[in-house]
């Protein structure tokens, strides 16, 4: 039988608050939220209560000083490649599990530095003169058992080989990451790891499958995974390196047109198109400046100096606010480095003898259109989860993956039912809704209307329905409530309008 896997794993702890504070810890009551959820929390958020998994409201109440952030995982991603770029120089082949976990084979650099302790040590000591002082290192037979090493007390940890079982037998079932199979093995009285990989193993893969198999073998120190080194200079990657800081725009982007053919090329000697790539800026005080650029159909040269450009342009419009006077120019850029991140067989993008001719002019006319008004200038709508018609629509740049910020599949109380207005007013629109005698329309306590509604912007009212109360974020300052109703007019327009502070406003029209 082989021995197991040496692997060793660095944990940077709270990694998607340190990316987006851009400082270690520690860090002041500081909590991530996507779709009103609570995904990653500073450790003096957790010293008031507030935890991963809570909804904003619950968090908000645990602690009401709580700094609340939007939780962007791409950037998460993009915010560690310079740590795997540090990794790769003091190790070679480094795995990225997620971001802010990564992992090596531990056998090398052990002997290089005479042990795995002293490996450990001095891989930390280098992290942290690159500034990276809370990366927590674990040392263990396979990367599961070497992840909870790192999770656990010491900044160095090694788990002595063949000692796995031992380590991992008084942990909580919950360290498996599977709801569904925890909440079965507690009801079955099973609590920790070392109960559950003292089950039979042929009885466990009979009841709960391959999946539970494979984890009952991780309960008992068995991890065979293999580790995939990370390419961070694939071959199609290509850079150009100025002798000089370049302060504008349009000179960099000028520059880079070869190196934007040259990526090009490579990728069709490999018969392949890029549909995702990604820009690093490295800036005259060694700051990388990255960003990842989705494309509709694949990326031609002048589609990846768009980005370029676009990336600058984004970088001097943030600069403006420290220099003025100048709001086409920033700090110098060195280098310029584009990397194909996602690629696909250039077969399924040639054109088609039939079919694809409307499709392929729409994507270059608005490709044009987009490189003659900037990156935002061309957006395209996605629905997406609320209660205002406003909330639901989602603008993004053509080209760009849309990341919804409210999940449309939640239950959205008090929501509007299908069909939906066609359009939309963004902000609302003042309506004057009048009764017979005409005065305002009002609507009681009681969430009755003074008097029917009789007239709507100078057109009389053939039919209404409502109000209904419409409630949101009561408890803030910045909440919105009022009380809907729909009208159709003489005219044979349909309104959605709704009323608040004594005002009517129109949130959106169907014909």
């Amino acid at each position: 039988m082989n021995a197991p896997l040496r692997v060793l794993v660095l944990w940077f702890p709270d990694w998607p608050l340190r990316a987006v504070l851009g400082t270690p810890a520690p860090h002041p009551p500081t909590a991530l939220l996507r779709a009103g959820i609570v995904t990653a929390c500073t450790a003096s958020a957790r010293e008031h209560g507030v935890r991963t998994g809570q909804r904003r409201r619950t968090a908000q109440g645990a602690f009401p000083a709580l700094t609340l952030l939007p939780h962007d995982p791409v950037h998460d991603e993009r915010a560690f490649h310079p740590v795997l770029k540090t990794l790769e120089r003091l190790s070679p082949g480094v795995s990225l599990l997620r971001p802010g976990l990564a992992a090596l084979r531990a056998r090398g650099i052990a002997r290089y530095h005479g042990g795995e302790l002293e490996a450990g040590i001095a891989l930390r000591e280098q992290l942290a003169k690159n500034g990276y002082p809370e990366v927590r290192i674990g040392i263990a037979d396979g990367p599961f058992t070497a992840e909870l090493a790192a999770r656990s007390a010491g900044p160095v940890t090694v788990i002595p080989p063949g000692k796995a079982p031992e380590f991992l037998s008084p942990m909580p079932l919950q360290v498996l990451r599977d709801e569904e199979l925890t909440s079965l093995l507690i009801r079955l009285g099973v609590h920790t790891l070392g109960e559950f990989a003292a089950l039979p193993g042929h009885e466990v893969r009979a009841r709960l499958g391959d999946r539970g198999a494979r984890l009952h073998a991780l309960s008992g120190g068995s991890d065979s995974r293999p580790l995939t080194p990370v390419e961070i200079d694939p071959e199609l990657a290509r850079e150009i390196e100025f002798d000089e800081p370049l302060g504008r725009a349009d000179q960099i982007a000028f520059a880079v047109r070869q190196t934007a053919d040259a990526v090009t090329v490579a990728l069709g000697l490999a018969s392949l198109v890029c549909t995702e790539v990604r820009i690093d800026l490295t800036d005259a005080d060694d700051r990388v400046h990255s960003r990842t650029w989705l494309h509709p159909t694949c990326f031609d040269p002048g589609d990846l100096v768009d980005r370029v450009r676009w990336q600058l342009e984004a970088l001097a419009a943030e600069s403006t606010t420290e220099t003025p006077d100048d709001a086409h120019a920033f700090g110098g850029i060195l280098v310029v480095r584009i990397t194909p991140t996602a690629v696909d067989d250039a077969a399924h993008h040639q054109p088609g003898l039939f079919g694809s001719g409307t499709d392929e002019r729409l994507h270059h006319a608005v490709s044009r259109v987009q490189t003659m008004l900037g990156h935002h200038g061309v957006l395209t709508a996605e629905v997406s989860g609320g209660r205002w018609l406003a909330d639901r629509q989602q603008l993004t740049p053509w080209g760009e993956r849309a990341v919804l910020e409210r999940d449309p599949t939640r239950p959205w109380p008090g929501s509007l039912p299908d069909p939906l207005p066609a359009e939309v007013f963004r902000p609302p629109r003042a309506v004057t809704v009048l009764t017979a005698r005409g005065t305002v329309v009002q609507v009681t306590e009681r969430n009755d209307l003074t008097e029917p509604p009789a007239q709507i912007e100078g057109a009389a009212v053939r039919g209404w329905a409502g109000p209904w109360p419409l409630h949101e974020h009561g408890w803030e300052d910045t909440g919105r409530a009022g009380h809907r109703l729909q009208i159709v007019d003489a005219e044979g327009r349909a309104w959605l309008v709704f009323h608040s502070g004594e005002r009517w406003w129109a949130e959106g029209r169907y014909s």
